[in-house]
């Protein structure tokens, strides 16, 4: 039980990588609008909102897949080293308290 390693989860995920998904969300919101006002004007209205909802709740699961996807392709996981891990940790409480004294000053 003594060689268990540690990971560390570190997530790549950048704007950039969902930019595309945003965009095409946009487009599904804008042309669901543009049906629902091409259908306002018709003598059913009902017609207007069944056509906005079925347009919604038909993209929003394919959407939500791509986004999830994505999200859990850049996540990463990486094997810990206890001995590197040990003198990074003094590593950085000796600058954080080197850096602490000298805001006291």
């Amino acid at each position: 039980m003594e060689n268990t390693k540690k990971y560390r989860m570190n997530c790549t995920l950048t704007f950039g990588d969902i930019y595309s998904q945003i965009i095409v969300w946009l487009i599904v919101l804008f042309v669901s609008l543009a049906a629902a006002l091409g259908l306002m004007g018709a003598s059913r209205p009902v017609y207007a909102l069944a056509t906005v909802g079925l347009i919604l709740v038909l993209s929003l699961p394919f959407l939500l897949f791509a986004f999830v996807t994505t999200l859990l392709n850049h996540i990463e996981f990486n094997a810990v080293d206890a001995l590197a891990e040990a003198e990074a940790d003094t590593t950085i409480t000796a600058q954080a308290k080197q850096l602490s004294r000298q805001g006291a000053r």
